[in-house]
């Protein structure tokens, strides 16, 4: 998928197929949330090439998998009316009282740093484990000494990819995630460990720095860019 260009006929035609193979993603991304010991519903973004059969191939895995339900909704196209149904099933899930389920943190935050990043990597992602750089090794030992050790993570990631790897699809295995760096945003409460070549955008001010920046109309000259 390309922005700007027009979709491939594979996405416009029913290939249930192709679809099952896809669905092994969601069918992780399912065993994941259910770690938590939360209920799982799926929502099935209904576009306008959707079948009815493909609607039904993504409910039937998802509950296979794990998930109370999984509901078709439309809500881009009808706002709320359209996410009726979704709403019902999420009710349905969350009140049910003859499933027991007792919320659980997938790590104890005053677990060494690296073991929490590696809890991440292996349950969540599927990896084999993680490869700290110098510099992630050096911020480990720093944060430890400083006192935030106990920070819960918050990994910095490719979205296209269970991995670090935007080119590994499915539910890749046999890889180990890079940890480039690790930072701390102290103010929010966790530290957020770079994996791969991920790339973070820059914190901006309260009083954006455009209000400095004018322009000399005789001249052309542009103050306030330095």
């Amino acid at each position: 998928v390309t922005p700007g260009n027009p979709l491939h006929e594979t996405y416009l035609s029913e290939n249930l197929e192709l679809l099952e193979k896809g669905c092994v993603n969601l069918v992780k991304h399912i065993k994941n949330a259910k770690k938590y010991g939360l209920p799982v519903v799926v929502a099935i973004n209904e576009f306008t090439s959707d079948t009815r059969a493909e609607h039904e191939l993504i409910r039937k895995i998802a509950i296979e998998a794990g998930a109370n339900d999984a509901i078709p909704a439309a809500h881009w196209e009808l706002g709320g009316e359209g996410a009726i149904e979704l709403g019902k099933a999420i009710i349905k899930a969350t009140t049910d009282k003859t499933e027991k389920r007792e919320f659980r943190f997938l790590y104890d935050v005053n677990k060494p740093i690296v073991e929490k990043i590696e809890i991440i990597a292996k349950e969540m992602y599927g990896a084999d484990g993680i490869e700290l750089s110098e510099k992630a090794i050096e911020k480990v030992e720093r944060y430890t000494k400083q006192g935030f050790a106990n920070l819960p993570i918050c990994m910095a990631k490719t979205h296209l990819s269970l991995s670090h790897d935007p080119k590994l699809k499915g539910v890749p295995s046999g890889f180990v995630v890079p940890v480039r760096d690790i930072r701390a945003s102290v103010g929010a409460g966790f530290l957020y460990p770079l994996l791969g070549e991920m790339q973070t955008m820059p914190g901006l001010p309260t009083r954006p720095c455009f209000f400095d920046v004018d322009l000399e109309p005789e001249t052309g000259r542009i103050y306030g860019l330095f």
